[in-house]
């Protein structure tokens, strides 16, 4: 009886948080009960597992909606599946759980090296900004350097977006907290839009604790992220949109893509369909959330259907909603699939869904106290923090890019000199081998020189899993004609390093506000 009036309680200070007759649409405190903190924290982690796994089938299948005709099933034995057979499809989950583990071992004041050095030297794969971050911390460029756009041409990618829910889900009702927790980490693999997709996120997190009206929590969130930012103008554009359209998600999804729709980052998705961009798949779990209306089921369908990245869009847009419902609220449904793997552990580490909650939940408690709040027997009083806007950062300052060049994947041992004019460039690679390769401490040394000098050194592990996604870049470079060359210090037989396309940038263009 005492856990049901306290909920009660708490739901009725959650209602009130979106009362325009209160100064703040947040209040100032909350009292949960332990056992309604679990609950939550239960649902973060089960409802970003469920929506990872119910868009699994599709992820970067389609760059367009996915047609409602096209049905999305929910299999009976889908997590354990995934588990068994495809571990790499939890990139959201087990890069969560690096972090939840060091704040485990080493306390809430783990030096930023500790959590750069464990997922650097995890032996889980890794793409994207995640990928060049580790090559970076590897060869002793590390955080922040290793997530700035110079450093990083990933930097405004989907990465620290898809694994910040440990900094919302251990900050219950305190923003500025989640924000805390996701500044040092979030700037090991990303910078600018890309670091302002996990604050979001973790802020969104945080305030679904004590305020269960969606709308309230993407809006407050949002005061988190500068205004001057591309990623605020976007979010707030959703969220303006969807008070125009309330009834058809698919007209904002379409101006979100005709407005912030140009990657202009990511070197392997800029000038295609392909868009792994933070801004974009924000957008996309904002359209989740706010058109799902609160409905788990619809909200991870609508977050999948918006395409692109839609195993992870589902993930975040289902742990924030199911955060607002709790765990014992969610249908049976899609909770059962989850029973059969609830104690073993996510491939990669020693944490499963039942230890992390435990883990989330211990960190919770000490977090609510750091900041000022209760941890009584059964309750805990929080003090809820109005959200507070990051720093402001860009990356890709002036820069705009032009079209790829794509020199049809030869090795760099005969690419030839490769010319373009720009102001900057990066060169896409690939690492191939053969299966009888046995050199797993072998990193390809690549010189490149710009017209004529040498400029960089490139190492190349050969590894799988440890491989740098772009041979080089460089945005430094004045404006005109420009060429590139290429040396092989050290060639090996049974692998090679083949140059697939380079990307020069130019000044950018007058005129363009939004992309």
């Amino acid at each position: 009886m005492k856990r049901i009036l306290i909920l009660a309680a708490t739901l009725l200070v959650a209602v009130s948080c979106s009362s325009p007759k209160q100064s703040s649409k947040i209040p100032s405190e909350v009292t949960l009960s332990k056992d309604v903190l679990m609950d939550k924290i239960k649902g973060a982690w089960a409802g970003q597992i469920i929506g990872c796994t119910y868009g699994g089938p599709t992820e970067f299948e389609y760059a367009t909606t996915i047609n409602g005709n096209i049905p999305i099933a929910w299999e009976e034995h889908g997590i354990k599946n995934y588990y068994d057979h495809s571990p790499g499809l939890y990139d959201d989950i087990y890069m969560d759980l690096t972090f939840v583990d060091v704040f485990d071992r080493v306390g809430l004041d783990a030096p930023i090296d500790s959590f750069a050095n464990a997922f650097a030297y995890a032996g889980y794969p890794l793409w994207h900004a995640n990928m060049a971050a580790r090559y970076n911390i590897l060869h002793g460029i590390m955080p922040p350097e290793s997530g700035y756009w110079k450093n990083n041409p990933h930097a405004d990618d989907i990465d620290f977006q898809i694994e910040a829910d440990y900094a919302g889900i251990m900050s219950p009702g305190m923003p500025n907290a989640a924000s805390h927790f996701a500044d040092g980490i979030g700037h090991i693999m990303n910078y600018g839009d890309g670091w302002y997709g996990g604050v979001y996120v973790a802020n969104m997190y945080a305030l679904a604790f004590v305020c269960n009206d969606v709308e309230t929590v993407v809006t407050e969130a949002l005061k988190s992220i500068p205004t001057q930012s591309r990623y605020y103008k976007c979010m707030a554009d959703v969220i303006g949109w969807h008070k125009q359209y309330p009834d058809d998600w698919e007209i904002t999804w379409v101006l979100v893509n005709k407005h912030y729709g140009f990657d202009i980052g990511c070197p392997e998705g800029t000038g295609i369909p392909l868009n792994i961009d933070a801004v974009i798949n924000s957008a996309y779990i904002l359209i989740g959330l706010l058109y799902g209306g609160g409905d788990f089921a619809k909200t991870i369908e609508i977050a999948t259907r918006c395409g692109q990245d839609s195993d992870c869009n589902p993930a975040s847009a289902g742990g924030i909603l199911a955060t607002i419902l709790g765990y014992d609220a969610l249908p049976e449904s899609w909770k059962q699939p989850l029973y059969e793997v609830a104690d073993s552990n996510f491939k990669y580490t020693n944490i499963s869904f039942n230890r992390a909650c435990d883990l989330s939940f211990k960190q919770a408690l000490e977090v609510v106290e750091r900041y000022g709040g209760e941890v009584g027997e059964n309750d805990v009083k929080i003090k809820v923090q109005a959200p507070e806007a990051v720093r402001y950062e860009q990356s890709f300052e002036g820069l705009w890019p032009m079209a790829k060049i794509y020199v049809g994947d030869k090795s760099v041992q005969t690419v030839g000199q490769l010319s373009f004019e720009g102001r900057g460039v990066v060169v896409g690679q690939r690492v191939v081998r053969t299966p009888d390769f046995d050199m797993p401490g072998y990193e390809a040394q690549i010189e490149v020189y710009v017209d004529g000098k040498l400029d960089k050194t490139v190492m190349i592990a050969v590894k799988a899993n440890y491989y740098k996604p772009d041979l080089y870049n460089n945005y430094d470079l004045s404006e005109g004609p420009h060429t590139l060359d290429f040396k092989w210090v050290n060639p090996v037989k049974g692998a090679d390093i083949r140059i697939s396309f380079i990307l020069p940038y130019q000044t950018r263009p007058e005129g363009i506000d939004r992309f």
